[in-house]
């Protein structure tokens, strides 16, 4: 079981989104996500996402806000309990990054990118709800199966 961050930086009605392409024996490989990684030990969501976003992007996030707790469930890749981010207002320049290319895309054309399907559901709930949410997405063999959502 993993405990992971996830942020979706917004900008002019983009999304800065990481297309994973960099790493070796990536279960993200290939597809488009937004930037965070794993839990250290003590750490909080919070600390957590700003060090990811900074390691990963450059950048330092000024305002954002905790959306939405996802749990996967995965045959493959086991349980992960993901603590999902927003951030509106960040400082510095991106960088490159080691796992995969980043690139603004605008809003309207996320669903077109190679998403996971339950992303597709998670962009829509951050789309519609102003308050918290949490999401259980369900997948076999990397396909969805089941999803289960709970709106606060």
């Amino acid at each position: 079981m993993r405990n992971t961050t996830l942020c979706y930086i917004e900008k002019d009605e983009s999304y800065l989104m990481l297309h994973r392409i960099k790493k070796v024996n990536d279960e993200n490989k290939d597809k488009w996500i937004g930037v965070g990684g794993k839990l250290e030990e003590g750490e909080s969501p919070e600390e957590c996402v700003l060090r990811e976003v900074k390691e990963e992007t450059g950048l330092t996030l000024k305002k954002y806000a905790y959306r939405g707790f996802i749990t996967f469930v995965s045959d493959q890749w086991g349980t992960e309990y993901m603590h999902l981010f927003t951030a509106t207002e960040y400082e510095g320049e991106i960088k490159e990054c080691n796992e995969g290319n980043l690139e603004w895309v605008p809003k309207s054309q996320i669903e077109q990118l190679n998403l996971w399907e339950g992303d597709k559901i998670f962009f829509r709930l951050l789309d519609e709800c102003d308050r918290f949410f949490s999401l259980k997405l369900c997948y076999n063999e990397d396909k969805l199966i089941y999803h289960e959502i709970y709106k606060y």
